[in-house]
């Protein structure tokens, strides 16, 4: 019986999600470190509170969001030529670069591009570059190089999954690494961390459906405590993550 090709798309989305994905997120918490050391989040409640409204209306809603004209593309810069694929390389730059300046941390926008850069070498690595015009490629360079949301997309298109499953996996991903810091931080018990992933998945399954079909341009973000979070990391005193 040959193979369901479905089911190795879905076998290659556990792949994009596993804490095994050499790109890094481990050693971000995003600004939950600054909210552990100022009291704000100490225990699972306040983390629940906290991750809810970043996935109702933080910076990462826009991100989920483009991920579709992301994918379109990337796909569009890599199956077509000339004029065609100049103007598909622009679009692309320009969403990656409006991206990036939703993000108001330095801290936050070095994990972006890290990340990104760390993903699209792996998947050149894995028979997948990433799309070139006129010997620019778009994982070359710091100022080429695409960011997280970019690379995720990138990833997509080369393992074949398309929305919702896209926007799923990103969400789901962040999460998961959101509650591996905390674990550390607060402390949560891997109990308690797993509970919370499971109480999450509705939310992140309700709003993957909602944000795969929207335009990421007219939405807004609410997370002024999280950018604020984000940017006093690097003040701190001590500190066991990056950003």
């Amino acid at each position: 019986m040959p193979p369901d090709p479905a089911e190795a798309a879905r076998l290659r989305l556990f792949q994009l999600v596993s804490p095994a994905l050499p790109v890094g997120a481990f050693s971000y918490s995003e600004g939950v470190e600054v909210l552990v050391q100022q009291g704000r989040v100490g225990d699972a409640a306040a983390l629940r509170g906290w991750l809810e409204a970043e996935l109702r209306c933080g910076a990462l809603t826009l991100e989920v969001a483009a991920l579709a004209p992301l994918r379109q593309g990337l796909e569009r810069w890599r199956d077509r030529d000339g004029a065609d694929a100049r103007v598909a390389a622009a679009d692309l730059i320009d969403l990656d670069g409006w991206l990036l300046a939703l993000r108001e941390a330095p801290e936050l926008r070095a994990q972006q591009r890290q990340m990104g850069r760390s993903l699209l070498q792996l998947l050149a690595d894995l028979g997948w570059p990433p799309p070139a015009l006129h010997g620019v490629s778009a994982g070359a360079g710091p100022g080429h190089a695409l960011a997280w949301p970019a690379a995720f997309a990138w990833a997509c298109l080369c393992f074949e999954l398309d929305s919702p499953a896209m926007q799923e996996a990103y969400l789901y991903g962040w999460a998961a690494n959101q509650i591996s810091a905390a674990v550390r931080l607060v402390p949560l018990g891997p109990t308690e961390g797993q509970r919370l992933q499971l109480q999450l998945a509705p939310l992140i399954a309700g709003r993957a459906a909602v944000l795969a079909v929207a335009d990421p341009r007219r939405l807004w973000s609410g997370g002024v405590g999280a950018g604020l979070a984000q940017l006093r990391h690097a003040e701190l005193y001590s500190r066991l993550f990056r950003s």
